[in-house]
């Protein structure tokens, strides 16, 4: 009898999972490497729902898996440990976990390469961790940056007044924990509105969380405003700074001919959470040349998003990236480099979001550009109330 071999987290284990190793285990004996705890925290940015051990004690007693282990390993493929010890005739992947790598390291190891597309069992519903999370998360949207991010601090724009860019965007998939996405202050939204945003008016709700979340006896560091208006408010929007923590004006776009192009050309790539102890702010040289420069190119940024102008956006886009790292170069933190370098000639553009230091990679794409599976395409929020 032939070794199978399938490997992934298993943490909201469902029929999918099931009717998937069905299905693998009609090549062979089915062994199955299952992400550790450390693992799926350095990947996703948050904890699992469930421990290793009991993931693994589930797996393990589904009839149509001979056997399974913990993967020792680290990364997207920490599984390479496990399948070097079960030495396997044949790698079973579904078809959205189909990778390059993955074809390289079985072609290297003589390993059968095959593909699944997902069937649900006869009579079920298809079944996704992602669309489990969705359809249980609560429906508190993101927050993406565009261009001028940090001129919201007035600290930078004691320097020289401009505008931050932020779209709101709707939760598709759970984004890692410290990635750029303004968690902190989502996650504040969630304990004033636990499910969802009311049907109020954008400003005010922003209003009331950027004061939630910024304890006025707190001497410390003031979460950017521009947090809370873009996850309260819908549409592209952008905000005046001059030396104030709150905007002095707020615009907003809500052509939905606008919007759409904007969806259809940047997308969302994870990299890996800031890590513990990293500095952004460490070495920071702020002048007003360097501030002028990001005010300048968010400025373009949002009249060629108005007209949609692919080119001027990637060329505003790129330069308001650079402009923020030129003023806080800690916001290249090791690995940042090599992700940029993957999409080189992939992107027109591209940025970190946030604050930088880790977490998601913006990309802007062209109009023929073909997604990979690690993309996540964003959907803007359109006007609610």
């Amino acid at each position: 009898m032939k070794k199978v071999f399938v490997s992934g987290c298993y943490d909201l284990l469902h029929s999918g999972h099931v009717a998937f190793f069905k299905e693998a285990s009609a090549y062979g004996d089915l062994y199955v490497g299952i992400g550790s705890d450390r693992t799926i925290e350095e990947l996703k940015g948050h904890k699992t729902v469930y421990p290793e051990m009991e993931r693994l004690f589930m797996v393990k007693s589904i009839r149509y898996v001979k056997d399974a282990f913990i993967n020792a390993g680290s990364g997207m493929l920490d599984y390479v440990g496990t399948m070097d010890a079960v030495k396997p005739d044949v790698f079973v992947v579904n078809a959205d976990g189909d990778r390059d790598d993955k074809r390289r390291l079985c072609e290297e190891r003589g390993i059968e390469y095959i593909v699944l597309d997902r069937v649900p069992e006869a009579g079920l519903d298809a079944r996704s961790s992602t669309a489990l999370k969705r359809e249980t998360r609560p429906n508190i949207p993101y927050r993406v940056d565009i261009a001028g991010t940090w001129i919201d601090q007035p600290y930078v724009s004691c320097h020289g007044a401009g505008w931050a860019i932020t779209a709101s965007i709707e939760p598709t998939v759970t984004f890692m924990e410290r990635g750029g996405m303004s968690t902190s202050t989502l996650n504040a939204a969630r304990r004033i509105w636990p499910f969802e945003l009311p049907a109020y008016d954008g400003e005010t709700l922003a209003r009331i969380l950027f004061c939630f979340e910024n304890d006025p006896d707190n001497k410390a560091h003031v979460s950017g405003a521009q947090d809370a208006i873009g996850i309260c408010m819908p549409g592209i929007v952008r905000h005046y700074y001059d030396g104030r923590f709150w905007p002095e004006r707020i615009e907003s776009c809500h052509d939905d001919e606008v919007i759409s192009w904007l969806e259809r050309h940047i997308v969302l790539v994870p990299m890996f959470p800031r890590r513990p102890g990293c500095s952004v702010v460490e070495g920071k040289d702020i002048t007003p040349e360097k501030v002028c420069r990001l005010t300048e190119a968010a400025d373009r940024c949002w009249h060629a998003i108005l007209t949609k102008d692919l080119e001027a956006f990637a060329s505003a886009f790129r330069d308001s990236f650079n402009a923020q790292v030129a003023m806080f170069p800690g916001m290249m933190q090791p690995g940042v480099a090599e992700y940029i370098d993957r999409y080189r000639n992939k992107a027109l553009a591209w940025k970190m979001l946030g604050a930088g230091g880790g977490g998601h990679l913006a990309l802007v794409l062209p109009d023929d550009s073909e997604l990979t599976p690690e993309m996540i395409p964003i959907k803007i929020r359109r006007r609610g109330y």
